[in-house]
């Protein structure tokens, strides 16, 4: 076993950081001297050819879609930029919208990082960057104003350092063991507001349940729950809504006794042996592919409906992993399989991860990856928010983010001392949002002229959804 270093050698270690990496330079946004149009192709291949479209018409409704859209953008332009030298396991793409609330195994409700597709070994700054240019480029959208937009970066960033400055007091079993509850963040609202729309969001975790969802998504007929199709968000692979190419038709439930039975019993194997026999309860009623997020479109993503013997049902989601961005501009020693390097990922950094967490290889390759569809997972409705309310919410994702890197990277304590007790900081990186935000507008300007001279094609969710109608 290695050495354990003392608190105070690992203190020195973080201050020591400040000397190859001044803290005033992270107000840089590195190089940006690249085609995004470019980028965004190379991150397009391989993708369902029929769904880059929709992609792309997703991306262009604003310059904050498209901001969620082109995480490969800021990852190549970070690759260029000072860094303090510690790095693990980061989300990769930790901006607003990835993070929400939904329930632990124990059905306690927990806001945390929820979304880890890229998640790879990486500097830990280029998760609070990604955050913090999330908050400006939200609030600019929103109309906010510069001073408004500048004080709700700032609370990120300063309740990141806050936290971190408590969690370096904290031993390694109390990090691993601490969560950010709903209850937690009642105690802490500071205002009416912000409680009630704490108590809000609650009441309406405790409705998104898989049973809620039954109804809405599927119906019975014979005995038998069938997924109903609504293009192109939702449809069966080998349907007559298939948005799928001949070849890609292996997900169809008459094929699950072949290629796809190998993928889940192999997908069964990374699971505790009681979760095994949890799904051993269940049995297969259908499967159909679902078009989820922004930057998520394309890849392949399947939904397999379970039923119980009291017809109660569960919704695995089944999703392709493919190679972080933060993987292509940052070496890392990270798992070979992507499907178990986001699994990984995302039980180091959040606090209770779901029970049906695992994964697999399937036909031609793809590497997947399982969760449950639906588990009382709610999400913030950012452009419903006033600037107090969106103020309050980024001081919730710096808590949250703070709790993640302290209980993966076992550093808060070398990072609580390179970002100190002042402000140089969170100014740097309230410059470094601004910045970005107006480089994030001059690419999303790129991105609308090549849509619009066809070098690009960009089609809207309503548009796709015109062809299918009669």
């Amino acid at each position: 076993m290695a050495d354990v270093q003392t608190l105070t050698e690992r203190h020195e270690a973080g201050r020591d950081a400040r000397q190859h990496a001044r803290r005033s330079l992270h107000a840089e946004i590195g190089d940006t001297d690249r085609d995004p149009v470019k980028l965004l192709q190379e991150n397009s291949k391989g993708r369902v050819e029929s769904l880059v479209p929709l992609r792309y018409g997703r991306m262009s409704v604003s310059p904050f879609t498209f901001y969620r859209g082109s995480a490969i953008l800021q990852a190549h332009d970070l690759a260029a930029t000072v860094n303090s030298g510690i790095a693990f396991p980061i989300c990769g793409d930790a901006h607003l919208m990835n993070f929400g609330g939904f329930a632990t195994p124990e059905r306690q409700l927990v806001f945390d990082l929820n979304d880890f597709d890229e998640v790879a070994t990486g500097p830990w700054e280029w998760d609070v960057k990604r955050l913090a240019a999330s908050f400006a480029i939200a609030g600019e959208h929103m109309g906010f104003n510069r001073g408004a937009i500048g004080d709700i970066v700032a609370t990120a960033v300063h309740e990141y350092r806050d936290r971190m400055s408590k969690y370096a007091d904290c031993s390694a079993l109390e990090l691993w063991h601490e969560i950010v509850t709903f209850e937690r963040m009642l105690e802490t609202a500071a205002t009416a507001e912000g409680r009630q729309l704490i108590n809000r969001t609650m009441e309406k975790a405790a409705g998104r349940t898989h049973d809620s969802m039954l109804g809405k998504m599927a119906t019975l007929a014979d005995g038998r729950w069938t997924i109903q199709d609504a293009p192109p968000a939702l449809f069966h692979p080998g349907g007559p809504n298939s948005l799928l190419g001949r070849d890609q038709k292996w997900s169809n439930t008459d094929e699950w006794k072949g290629k796809l039975a190998a993928a889940f019993d192999s997908y069964l194997q990374t699971l505790p042996s009681e979760r095994r026999q949890l799904i051993a309860q269940y049995a297969l009623h259908d499967i159909a592919f679902k078009v989820v997020g922004v930057g998520s479109v394309g890849t392949f993503c399947l939904v397999m409906l379970f039923i119980d013997s009291h017809g109660k049902p569960l919704f695995l989601q089944v999703k392709e992993a493919r190679q972080s961005v933060i993987a292509r501009f940052f070496q890392g020693d990270d798992p070979a399989h992507q499907g178990e390097r986001v699994v990984s990922g995302q039980r180091l950094l959040q606090a209770a991860s779901d029970s049906f967490l695992g994964w697999t290889t399937g036909p031609a390759g793809r590497e997947f990856y399982f969760r449950q569809l639906r588990d009382m997972k709610v999400s913030a409705e950012v452009e419903r928010m006033s600037s107090t309310i969106l103020q309050g919410y980024a001081r919730i994702c710096g808590w949250a983010l703070a709790r993640a890197h302290a209980k993966a990277s076992g550093k808060a304590v070398e990072i609580a001392a390179y970002l100190g007790n002042g402000n140089r900081f969170a100014d740097a990186l309230t410059q470094y949002a601004f910045a970005y935000s107006e480089q994030n507008q001059k690419d999303y300007d790129t991105f609308i002229r090549a849509c619009r001279s066809g070098q690009l094609e960009a089609r809207s969710d309503e548009d796709m959804a015109a062809d299918f109608r009669i």
